[in-house]
């Protein structure tokens, strides 16, 4: 196996990229990791980053450890949405921390900016993620390290500090100026990617926190196909096309209720059973009713219709199909999930709101 000099943060944005580079550009083997969770992460763009940016890159997979933090309530808190940016970071380094030595490296790259964002890029945030990653030393953000304590790999003068940067704040002319310095081919846009960050997908999340209390990563993965409705603590998935429907069959875990109208092409219903949710035979044609109404063909069809449910003995169940149904199923949203935000969470700590 290949050694490093260094292990990189890597979300393929564009300050992840350059601090790499400028890294790489000493003369020194940098070895990007790209972590992966049911939020983040897109391992199958790597390939292609390795072609366009020179750099060797690996998919680390960090879910269960990462929605294992979420569950528990992040330490420093949430964002604006559901963002736990200081303790993501930490996580991440924390990672990257383990895996030093079985890579060869002796210290870590982050391509954070001083004062680029308001929660977990302020001074006082920088440290709090070292001082609980236990990075101190050998964390080092090249995009702004003239601005930051020396670490030891400058100290030892494996990196030479002179020809590191001092860049702060929100602007990116100083990002732009040095991608063009490497000749980049592409710049990717400063989004960064994450879903907890975005209402319509933290609306989608929000219920599993409310409702499951040990969730697992492939819960996550279910709340972000096709439509979602709940009602109380049952909660069914709806394909919207033959993509979703796909999916949906692929996220299939055991015990999950499987909702199709009979003999009509039309969308995949998956219901997934949580802790005290009642799936008892009312509930169920209850929601094979709801399902079927999302069936074009099976809403002109005069009269009931038979809906399979795999995984209930009494299937397929005799229902006329109907968005009025006794459970009221509702689609999740941002404005509720945000009411009982700081009731779920511990609020506290660096950037809590």
């Amino acid at each position: 196996m290949k050694s490093y000099h260094a292990l990189a943060l890597f979300s393929g944005g564009l300050d992840s990229i350059l601090a790499a580079k400028t890294i790489a550009e000493q003369g020194l083997d940098v070895l990007c990791l790209h972590f992966v969770s049911p939020f983040f992460g897109k391992p199958g763009k790597i390939e292609r980053w390795r072609a366009m940016y020179g750099l060797d890159i690996v998919p680390v997979d960090v879910s269960d450890a990462y929605v294992d933090m979420m569950a528990a309530g992040p330490a420093h808190g949430l964002g604006k949405i559901l963002n736990p940016c200081v303790d993501c970071k930490i996580l991440m380094l924390r990672k990257a921390k383990e895996l030093l030595a079985e890579h060869g490296a002796s210290f870590i790259i982050s391509g954070e900016v001083l004062g680029q964002r308001p929660m977990s890029q302020r001074l006082d945030a920088l440290n709090i993620i070292i001082r609980d990653s236990g990075t101190k030393g050998i964390l080092l953000r090249p995009l702004c390290a003239k601005r930051l304590p020396e670490t030891e790999p400058e100290t030892s003068g494996l990196v030479d500090r002179q020809r590191l940067h001092a860049i702060s704040g929100r602007g990116r002319k100083d990002q732009l100026a040095l991608a063009a310095h490497y000749a980049l081919p592409e710049i990717p846009t400063p989004a960064g990617g994450c879903l907890l960050t975005e209402e319509p997908s933290a609306k989608r999340f929000f219920p599993l926190f409310i409702h499951k209390p040990a969730p697992a990563p492939a819960d996550f993965d279910l709340a972000n196909i096709g439509r979602q409705f709940w009602s109380g603590n049952r909660w069914i998935a709806i394909g919207r096309n033959q993509s979703d429907n796909d999916r949906l069959e692929k996220s299939l875990a055991p015990g999950d209720l499987v909702f199709k109208v009979r003999y009509l092409p039309g969308p995949l219903g998956v219901a997934r059973p949580l802790p005290d949710s009642d799936w008892d035979a009312d509930a169920i044609a209850d929601a094979a009713a709801f399902v079927a109404s999302f069936n074009p063909k099976a809403k002109a069809v005069a009269g009931n219709v038979q809906v399979d449910v795999a995984g209930f003995p009494g299937s397929p169940v005799l229902v006329s199909p109907s968005r009025q149904t006794p459970l009221d199923w509702r689609e999740p949203d941002w404005e509720t999930a945000k009411a009982a935000k700081r009731e779920r969470f511990a609020i506290h700590g660096v950037g809590g709101r």
